[in-house]
């Protein structure tokens, strides 16, 4: 089954030329389905593409997803074009009435400032709050993960000496659990951030689960007992160049900064090892089908 966007969204022509099925909006609402309700929070400063990344990891799915796209309202976007945030986003504000089967928080680029001192935490955390009594399941990644973490389990973060830039092997803990199903016992996931969680704090935090974790990066899908919220702390949605367009703009910079590990071919190389494509489908076709899907009320409105 196909995702629903608007023709004009340049995602549109990038997943058709990938041979994925979407569908115009005009001609999904002469189908007679009931589609799930998709709602995207995009805090990424390179808006089309982390859309487009999205977009794409719903689409390889049986079922047929109509995606909103949500901006906060107490910053706007720099680096993304005012008529596009126009015409393809909504504010909270103008879909607060609405209920979705499913929320995606993303990252953003503000991972060492104090959480509170982010222009949107106020408007953020009205959002989690939003999704705890109007969203079936939601998924939060990288700092979407770690304010989510901090809001709801009061688990802090730490900066690291050294960027964890590049990608990294993790282990399944919970082989039975439904998000895990189709994984290998050993799958690659890219990781690009200045923090990490406080690995004690959540182990001793009773309400959430390491669903899988590597020795270098640390816990990297955790999920809460009750299946409404999953941390994704890597980027398994990442496309193919993503690490090494951060590099170059980061060595652009004269930021000291390493090549990505586990990434490039050899020294010296750019051909890039993508080792984590079928994780990232996998991850996300799970989450669709056990934990969205399959619990679901078919009347969402209630």
């Amino acid at each position: 089954m196909p995702i629903v966007i608007p023709r004009e969204i340049p995602a549109f022509e990038v997943l058709t030329k990938e041979a994925i099925f979407v569908m115009g909006d005009k001609r999904a609402s002469t189908q007679d389905i009931r589609p799930l309700e998709i709602a995207i929070l995009n805090l990424m400063p390179t808006k089309i593409e982390t859309e487009t990344q999205l977009m794409r990891m719903l689409s390889n799915s049986p079922l047929q997803i109509n995606v909103t796209l949500i901006k906060t309202a107490t910053y706007s976007a720099t680096n993304a074009s005012q008529s596009h945030m126009d015409r393809f986003y909504n504010t909270m504000e103008e879909v607060k009435n609405r209920r979705f089967d499913g929320l995606i928080v993303t990252g953003a680029p503000v991972e060492t400032m104090d959480f509170h001192d982010v222009k949107y935490w106020d408007e953020l955390c009205e959002i989690m709050d939003y999704a705890d009594k109007n969203v079936t399941s939601s998924i939060f990644i990288c700092w979407g993960a770690q304010a989510a973490l901090s809001y709801y389990y009061g688990i802090g973060k730490r900066e690291l000496e050294h960027k964890m830039f590049g990608v990294f092997e993790n282990e399944i803990k919970v082989p039975l659990d439904p998000l895990m199903r189709g994984l290998d016992d050993r799958f690659m996931m890219p990781h690009s951030r200045h923090t990490e969680i406080d690995s004690d704090a959540l182990k001793n935090e009773g309400k959430l689960v390491v669903l899988a974790e590597g020795k270098e990066c640390g816990a990297s899908v955790i999920k809460s007992i009750d299946n409404k919220r999953f941390f994704f702390i890597g980027h398994s949605e990442y496309d193919r160049e993503t690490l090494k367009n951060e590099y170059l703009r980061d060595v652009g910079k004269g930021a000291d900064i390493a090549r990505p590990k586990n990434y490039f071919i050899g020294d010296g190389t750019d051909k890039i090892d993508m080792s984590w494509r079928s994780t990232g489908t996998l991850l996300f076709s799970n989450w669709l089908n056990y934990y969205v899907y399959q619990v679901t009320p078919y009347d969402i409105k209630g």
